[in-house]
C-alpha cells in the first residue's frame, strides 16, 4: 500500500473501522501512515477502539492474502477515494460522504450537466408508471441523468425508462457488487455496468446487511441537485432519503396521486410541506433547463 488513496481504500475494506473512525484518523493522520510511526496500542487510543480490534486492523493489513483481494479490486473496479480529483463534487459537499466509491460501468456519466434522483415506494400502484414515463421522458431525453436504487418497484421503474428512451441513469447499491441486492433483474444490472453505472460504497465482498439502505440513500439524494418522490407511504425509507435531501440542501418535488392511497400519503405530506407539486415535466423542466421545448 504505497499511496495514501490504497491505504484508505485497504483501511476502508476493514469492517471493523467505521466512516466516523476513518474520519477520525484522517484528521490526525492525513497520509494514513500510521503503521510507520503508531503502535496497536497508540493506534487502538487514537481511534477509540478495543486493543484487539487495533491489532486485528495492523494483522489484517500485512496479509498477503487481503491484499491480493485488495490488488484484485483496483484492477477490475473503478474506485474513487476522498483524495481523488474525479471523486463527484456534488458528494463533497453532503454531511456525511463517502470515503471510498466503486463503480462498474462508465464513470464519465456522473458529469452529467443535470441529474435528478428518483425515488419511492417498492410496491407501487397501477398509476405510478405510466405516470413516471409521462414526467421522466421528456427529461431523459433532454439529458437527465436518472439516479436511483436499484430496488424493487420505482427504483426499477426509473432506471429502466432510462436505458429504454436513450438515456444515462446510476443506480447506488446497498451492498458490494459481489452480492447484488436485488437479484430479480439481473438482465437490466448487466445493461447498467454494460452501458451505465453503479456504486457502491460498500467493499465488493460485503453482503446487503439493513442499515446498508438508509446509508446508501443520502447517496441517491446527494449526487443531484434535486430529488423527485413518485409514491411513498407516510413511514418509509422514502420519506427518509426526502429528509437527507433536505439536510444536503437538495430541491424537492413530489407527484400527486390518488386520494386516499396509502402510498400518496407521503407525496401529499411533501406538498402541503412545500415540495413542489409535479403535474407535467414542465414542473421540473422550468427549474433546470434554460431551454426546453
Amino acid at each position: 500500500m504505497n499511496s495514501k488513496r490504497t491505504r484508505l481504500i485497504g483501511l476502508h475494506s476493514l469492517s471493523v473501522l467505521s466512516r466516523a473512525r476513518l474520519r477520525k484518523l484522517l484528521t490526525s493522520d492525513p497520509d494514513l501512515d500510521f503503521l510507520t510511526h503508531l503502535s496497536p496500542e497508540q493506534f487502538a487510543l487514537l481511534t477509540q477502539i478495543p486493543i484487539r480490534t487495533s491489532r486485528m486492523v495492523y494483522q489484517r493489513l500485512k496479509d498477503p492474502n487481503i491484499m491480493k483481494k485488495l490488488d484484485n479490486n483496483l484492477r477490475r473496479y473503478t474506485i474513487f477515494t476522498w483524495f481523488d480529483e474525479c471523486y463527484p463534487s456534488m458528494l463533497r459537499t453532503i454531511p456525511d460522504p463517502p470515503l471510498v466509491l466503486y463503480i462498474e460501468g462508465d464513470p464519465d456519466i456522473l458529469s452529467a450537466s443535470f441529474s435528478l434522483s428518483v425515488i419511492g415506494t417498492r410496491k407501487p400502484s397501477s398509476y405510478a408508471y405510466p405516470a413516471m414515463k409521462k414526467v421522466l421522458r421528456p427529461l431523459i431525453h433532454h439529458g437527465a441523468l436518472i439516479v436511483s436504487g436499484m430496488a424493487y418497484g420505482i427504483d426499477q421503474y426509473a432506471h429502466t425508462l432510462a436505458v429504454q428512451n436513450g438515456g444515462k441513469t446510476a443506480a447506488v447499491l446497498g451492498s458490494g457488487f459481489e452480492h447484488i441486492y436485488p437479484s430479480n433483474n439481473l438482465s437490466l444490472y448487466k445493461q447498467m455496468t454494460d452501458h451505465h453505472i453503479v456504486i457502491s460504497e460498500y467493499p465488493p465482498h460485503m453482503p446487503p446487511k439493513k442499515y446498508h439502505f438508509p446509508e446508501r440513500n443520502r447517496l441517491i439524494s446527494g449526487l443531484s441537485p434535486a430529488t423527485f418522490v413518485i409514491e411513498a407511504k407516510m413511514k418509509s425509507g422514502t420519506m427518509i432519503t426526502v429528509d437527507q435531501a433536505l439536510e444536503q440542501g437538495r430541491s424537492v418535488y413530489a407527484l400527486p396521486g390518488p386520494a386516499g392511497s396509502l402510498t400518496s400519503e407521503g407525496c401529499h405530506h411533501l406538498i402541503n410541506e412545500g415540495a413542489k407539486l409535479v403535474h407535467t415535466y414542465h414542473d421540473i423542466a422550468e427549474d433546470w433547463f434554460e431551454k426546453f421545448e
